[in-house]
């Protein structure tokens, strides 16, 4: 009986069990969220030479939209308060998912949420949007130190042997600070942060091209991160637009080649079958990707100003929202597979032959 005493003070409690499973790849419903924010703010914006089905757009109510940017805060904020209460009680898991080479790249995540949040926003910050732009590009910067130093720096991590779709988190978050520096102004700021991630798309687009050994580490489950292929040239389209003023030529190649790659990505369910039998946080990898592509699409729309292109856009902006909507009440109903309350394994982590996510 003292024995049975003794193992249960010894057995962690709930709570800690429930921070032990979280990993930063939860942000992937923030910035799915907030992704989803700033595409409705857009839609409602006012354009010239608007068709019938755009003005229908905006016929919607603003309290829907305020609706999704309160629910994208108070998830990004949660999950941020969760994640620092991991640190906190769990720093050796935290520092395990620091040299993984999937949970690294997850890292980003609530950087990139908060920049999207910061754009969307319907008030006026009590902060100036200078001083939280900075806030939120330092760890940016220090995480690109952190991934880019390494793959061309003496060291066993090198590009080829841990690049994965999700290493195009880090580009897409030097992408969305250049658009969101571009936005308020800081152009020398936006053109730095474009050069260093696009310079790095480059090379991690030609690796993942080859598919070099080393590059096969994704497990069936974390196949949605496949749809970051092209939301990162999204990106880097809506990025430039706003460096240059218009989507211009540059803008549009980028956008295309983004098309080709979601056309490829989606035209191979096989690839998706085993992730899609059972629910997990790695599906929320589907909406972000699908709202960053509809963004350039109704920009590209705006720029050419045609009917088809109006229509299309309107299309992948309606698929965008469903998706969101069909992840947001399967991840109500199944909670307990999001973040399972059994006491959590052994962890498998290690700085170079780990391939599942933390």
């Amino acid at each position: 009986m003292e024995m049975d005493g003794e193992d249960e003070l010894k057995k962690p409690s709930v709570f800690l069990q429930l921070l032990a499973k979280f990993h930063a790849g939860y942000f992937r419903i923030s910035m799915s969220l907030c992704g989803q924010a700033l595409l409705w703010k857009i839609l409602k914006q006012p354009i010239q030479n608007e068709n019938s089905l755009r003005r229908t757009l905006r016929l919607l109510p603003n309290t829907a939209f305020l609706l999704l940017w309160s629910l994208a805060l108070f998830i990004l904020a949660s999950l941020s308060f969760i994640y620092i209460l991991r640190c906190f009680f769990h720093f050796k898991l935290v520092k395990s998912e620091f040299l993984h080479r999937v949970g690294l790249n997850y890292l980003f995540a609530p950087w990139i949420s908060c920049l999207l949040l910061l754009q969307s926003s319907p008030f006026k910050a009590l902060i100036p949007n200078q001083i939280l732009l900075w806030v939120f590009l330092i760890p940016i910067v220090v995480l690109d130190v952190k991934i880019y130093g390494q793959w061309f720096t003496k060291g066993k991590r090198f590009l080829s042997s841990v690049a994965n779709p999700t290493n195009q988190l880090s580009v897409i978050g030097n992408l969305a600070g250049a658009w969101a520096a571009a936005v308020i102004g800081w152009r020398e700021t936006a053109l730095c942060m474009f050069s260093i991630g696009m310079a790095h798309y480059l090379v991690l687009f030609v690796t993942l091209y080859q598919r070099l050994t080393g590059c096969n580490c994704l497990p069936a489950t974390l196949r949605p991160v496949f749809f970051l292929y092209f939301a990162t040239p999204s990106m880097a389209s809506l990025a430039w637009a706003s460096i240059n003023g218009e989507f211009d030529t540059f803008s549009k190649m980028l956008f295309f080649l983004s098309v080709f790659l979601a056309v490829s990505v989606v035209s191979r369910p096989a690839l998706f079958r085993k992730s899609m039998r059972k629910f997990s946080v790695a599906w929320w990898a589907y909406s972000f990707p699908l709202s960053v592509l509809a963004l350039a699409c109704n920009e590209y729309a705006k720029e050419v100003d045609a009917e088809a292109a109006h229509v299309i856009a309107l299309l992948l902006s309606l698929l965008s929202v469903l998706v969101s909507l069909f992840l947001m009440v399967v991840t109500v109903l199944r909670t307990n597979f999001v973040i399972p309350v059994a006491p959590p394994p052994p962890p498998a982590i290690n700085s170079d032959n780990s391939s599942a996510e933390p």
